[in-house]
């Protein structure tokens, strides 16, 4: 019996950036700033969201694309804020990839759109691994998550640039060490801007606006 060898020669990933890069392309040359914000389910990436677009929505025009494995619940969320929303049902997938985010622009117009948001599926793994085409990842980390998953899951903070550490306002109600994350967050990833909020009592809230201001307003220079 001889030997076989099998020689792998393309990145199964391949087609995938080259369509992220096709997005990208799109996006800068038509001035929209697009962010991928990431998080475990529940982590309050929705509620991110309805506070972000409450308090820039009179100054930029916004568009959205939301990832669920099913339902539409996310995007009319969204929707009765008053802007549009594109809703991506992945069927089981635990991420979106640059092709779901080409085939949901088709959907949408980004003529005079300042800000992109695709808040993707819920988890902390898989949508660090896939390029969209976004120019920022942002991730989200609930307090009622534990302190524990910079360690578990670094990919996800060494991605990013920016952490939003969320539910400040329960600190007094579960075991979480905010300082710790930061800590190895900052180690794992120096360049990462973090910020502390709360979406139900708004603390902390601007700060992230401020950020995110600074960046749509620098990209459409």
């Amino acid at each position: 019996m001889s030997d076989v060898s099998v020689t792998v020669v393309r990145n199964i990933l391949e087609a995938q950036e080259k369509i992220a890069r096709i997005n990208r392309a799109l996006f800068d040359s038509k001035g929209v700033f697009v962010i991928n914000l990431m998080s475990s389910p529940g982590a309050g990436k929705t509620s991110l969201l309805e506070r972000t677009i409450a308090a820039l929505k009179d100054h930029f025009r916004i568009v959205v694309i939301e990832g669920d494995i099913q339902s539409q619940e996310d995007a009319l969320r969204i929707k009765r804020l008053g802007v549009d929303a594109v809703q991506i049902n992945t069927g089981g997938a635990c991420h979106l990839d640059a092709n779901m985010i080409q085939s949901a622009l088709e959907q949408v117009s980004l003529d005079g759109c300042n800000l992109l948001i695709v808040e993707n599926v819920g988890n902390l793994v898989c949508p660090a691994e896939f390029e969209l085409g976004e120019h920022k990842k942002v991730m989200i980390l609930s307090v009622t998550e534990g302190d524990d998953k910079p360690l578990k899951y670094p990919l996800m903070f060494q991605k990013s640039s920016v952490l939003i550490i969320n539910k400040i306002d329960l600190l007094p109600y579960v075991t979480c060490d905010v300082d710790k994350i930061k800590r190895v967050v900052r180690e794992l990833n120096p360049q990462i801007e973090i910020f502390e909020v709360s979406c139900k009592t708004g603390e902390g809230i601007d700060q992230w606006l401020e950020w995110l201001k600074n960046q749509i307003s620098s990209f459409k220079q």
